[in-house]
């Protein structure tokens, strides 16, 4: 039985296809949500569905997830991010026992149960310091990309040590070091020892059990994982595509519901 999964996020839209019966992806799309998430959500479905090579039809249920999940029509029902990421990460990675999710404007470290299932959470919503958006704000103030911020912190020899989380008050920070000379790679390097730390927080909140797991898009950034790997002390996992975990949990809410329900699935599409 397909069912699909869209995580509408605050900077990108991503979606899944899941095999019921096989326990497999078939199809998966990532695009920004812009200024009309809703709009980015329709858009992302007809993508994997045409990647899939398959009919709206026959898709027995689509879940939603992320900030913009209760916009979109064209899901059956919505389900929240904390589910949806401790699902996903266990989908990926069974052994996992704590998640963090690092978003474009938010963070979250969730204790998950062996069955992929939340026991608590810890959300920073609040701030955009320790997130994607702060990491492309500090990014500018180097007068780099996200992936420039990157490879400088892999070339620094040591990070500098940055003061301030605020994302405001940390690029004013980095003006100054700039201004005394300081070398751009420690800098890149200390902004995300400083993530590193802000994250390693909110796990801590939760209880730091491996193995842990790191997701969304700024698990992709290397110097990131590898920063929060030293300041937890324990070894950082990855998936592959780290940004469709949460995606890919709404799709398996959206296979349990399909299971559990399916005279009613009937009665919809006949």
């Amino acid at each position: 039985m397909l069912v699909a999964g869209i995580d509408i996020g605050s900077l990108a839209t991503k979606a899944v296809i899941y095999d019921g019966a096989d326990g497999a992806i078939i199809s998966s799309a990532c695009i920004p949500s812009g200024a009309r998430p809703p709009q980015a959500g329709e858009r992302v479905l007809q993508q994997v569905l045409e990647a899939a090579d398959v009919d709206r039809d026959a898709i027995a249920v689509i879940v939603a997830t992320g900030y913009g999940r209760e916009a979109i029509s064209v899901a059956d029902s919505t389900v929240t991010e904390i589910t949806c990421a401790a699902r996903g990460a266990h989908f990926y990675e069974p052994e996992t026992r704590t998640v963090i999710d690092i978003g474009g404007q938010d963070s979250k470290a969730i204790r998950v149960d062996p069955r992929g299932y939340p026991l608590d959470f810890a959300l920073n919503d609040r701030c955009a310091a320790g997130t994607g958006r702060f990491l492309e704000v500090m990014a500018g103030a180097l007068e780099t990309s996200v992936d420039g911020l990157e490879r400088l912190a892999l070339e620094a020899i040591a990070p500098v040590a940055i003061g301030r989380t605020c994302t405001v008050f940390a690029e004013s920070e980095i003006v100054g070091l700039l201004a005394s000379g300081v070398d751009r790679a420690a800098i890149a390097a200390g902004l995300c020892r400083s993530v590193a730390l802000r994250t390693a927080g909110l796990a801590r909140q939760v209880g730091v059990e491996p193995r842990v797991t790191l997701i969304g898009g700024v698990a992709l950034n290397r110097a990131i994982v590898r920063a929060l790997s030293d300041v937890l002390a324990v070894e950082i996992c990855v998936p592959a595509l780290p940004q469709l975990v949460v995606a890919t949990g709404a799709a398996l809410v959206a296979s349990d519901r399909a299971d559990r329900h399916p005279s009613d699935l009937d009665r919809r599409c006949s």
